[in-house]
């Protein structure tokens, strides 16, 4: 529970300490001037039972020693033994020279009971400060992502399923002794004879006990869950461990599954390619073009849709801000269809979409799709020639349908050389008329105009700000493990990156050097 005041008046040996010590200037100075933390007493508050446990520590203080941490980039110790003989930090803080600190581990503990959608709502709310200052427009949001390694030794993968088979026969150890000791029995058995086999071999005889030992810890679970409290910390981590290790065997079913499990230690994490391959998260932000500073972000995993995630981050300041965002710049990654089209719909995000298109292909003297004319139906399609067909399948991508022209129609064109060259003489034209035609040729329309180069000459200042993240926050590996833990670092160094900006925003102008010569 919260104490009804956390408050304590300042001796006047504090505020003498304080005056003589901490610059004028100091940076903290001048987030306690601009920034209002208070504010979010009541959202934190929320966290915490107004009537049981005993009194907690400032959740307010909690929440700036993180802004701290992340800030000068400490440990969790380490913030607060700079607290201890940081008079800047002190003065920051509202702690007097006689204030007793919190001890380490309860800053984890406040990330752990604030959750990530807690502080996204902090972010968020810092977001509105800013706004009320006027720094934050709603012309323009620029796009961007930046990869993220994860906090993990990648194992091999039949040391993986291994460490599966270890964790379910742990969690079924309160419920199922005698059948657990006589796995691990049979387990170090096969450690054992297959010492000296080939790899292959060596994986398939651990994936097979996998399988034969789910075969009886499912209809336990399930047998359990019948009968015990849904809340009983046994059962959730057996459903936990259940879970984890049919996302194993699924991905040993599967050798092309792009969203393979690779850690127990972070089963959240996932491969993707930003360049290079990696192992971790991708960290997606949306930045006010006008003010630069960040309207909204996500913790995606590696193999996450980046460029579909362009609508949540819209609608997750929309949400938050209840404004209405006019336009989008994103690279060349949003340039597909079906987005181009969620984005522009008026009914929806109704922005207007700044996208690098993909490069055509070279003319070759050939007819191209855009030759070939559907009729009003959509159903039928007319070459160049005057020929018609409506034969018709959809692609392999399912984004259009594939028309096919009678090889008959085909074989005595005149046009033939042009469509087909001069090639088998038996076979027919087929073109793909893809259902997002529209969306593209606007899109590419748009590149030649001023309002597409301004907003193109703007949308490095997104690339900028992904690189702080990375330089100045050692942003480009993850502190913790789990997506939502990542996402709190992330949410706790954006509110970070973004104060940074409001302050350098709101800092007063000083005089120019040629009026200060005439005072």
């Amino acid at each position: 529970m919260l104490r009804a005041s956390y408050y304590v008046e300042p001796t006047e040996l504090d505020l003498l300490v304080f005056e003589k010590l901490v610059p004028a200037d100091h940076y903290l100075r001048q987030v306690k001037a601009h920034i209002d933390f208070e504010v979010f007493r009541t959202e934190l508050a929320s966290c915490y039972n107004p009537d049981e446990g005993r009194p907690a520590d400032d959740p307010v203080l909690m929440l700036k020693l993180g802004f701290l941490a992340f800030h000068y980039n400490l440990s969790d110790r380490r913030v607060l033994a700079e607290t201890q003989v940081n008079v800047a930090f002190r003065f920051f803080l509202d702690l007097s020279l006689d204030s007793q600190l919190p001890h380490p581990s309860l800053l984890s503990v406040f990330r752990s009971r604030l959750g990530e959608t807690k502080y996204q709502r902090v972010f968020a709310g810092i977001v509105e400060q800013a706004r009320t200052l006027g720094l934050v427009k709603d012309h323009l949001r620029l796009k961007d992502a930046t990869h993220v390694i994860a906090n993990i030794a990648v194992p091999a993968t039949i040391r993986l399923v291994a460490q599966t088979r270890k964790q379910l026969l742990e969690a079924a150890r309160p419920f199922a002794p005698e059948p657990v000791a006589k796995e691990e029995a049979r387990a170090s058995t096969i450690h054992t004879v297959t010492a000296d086999l080939e790899e292959p071999e060596r994986l398939l005889q651990r994936v097979n006990h996998l399988r034969e030992i789910l075969a009886w810890v499912d209809p336990l679970f399930h047998g359990l869950a019948e009968g015990t409290d849904p809340q009983d910390a046994s059962l959730q981590a057996l459903e936990r461990a259940l879970h984890l290790a049919h996302k194993v065997l699924a991905d040993r079913d599967d050798p092309e599954a792009g969203d393979k499990l690779v850690s127990l230690a972070d089963p959240d994490a996932r491969v993707g390619k930003h360049g290079d391959y990696f192992t971790g998260y991708l960290l997606d932000v949306a930045m006010d073009a006008h003010s630069q500073i960040l309207t909204a972000l996500n913790v995606l995993p590696a193999n996450g849709n980046e460029a579909a995630d362009a609508s949540a981050l819209i609608k997750q300041e929309e949400a938050a801000q209840h404004n209405d965002v006019e336009a989008l710049s994103i690279d060349g990654a949003g340039f597909r269809g079906e987005l181009l089209r969620e984005w522009q719909d008026k009914a929806g995000l109704a922005l207007a979409v700044y996208v690098p298109p993909t490069q055509l292909p070279q003319p070759n003297g050939r007819f191209v799709a855009s030759d070939f004319i559907l009729d009003e139906t959509g159903k039928r399609l007319t070459c160049p020639g005057g020929k018609q067909t409506g034969a018709r399948v959809r692609n392999r991508k399912d984004t259009g349908w594939r028309y096919e022209f009678a090889r008959t129609a085909c074989a005595n064109c005149p046009l033939r050389s042009q469509c087909l060259g001069s090639g088998d003489q038996k076979r027919a034209r087929q073109v793909d008329k893809n259902d997002y035609e529209a969306e593209y040729a606007a899109a590419r329309a748009k590149v030649d105009t001023p309002e597409y180069a301004a907003v193109r000459h703007q949308h490095p200042g997104i690339e900028r700000k992904l690189s702080e993240f990375v330089r100045r926050h050692g942003g480009r590996y993850a502190r913790y493990r789990g997506r939502e833990r990542v996402g709190i670092q992330y949410y706790l160094t954006g509110l970070v990156i973004n104060i940074k900006r409001m302050v350098r925003l709101l800092r007063p102008t000083p005089p120019s050097a040629a009026c200060s010569v005439g005072t």
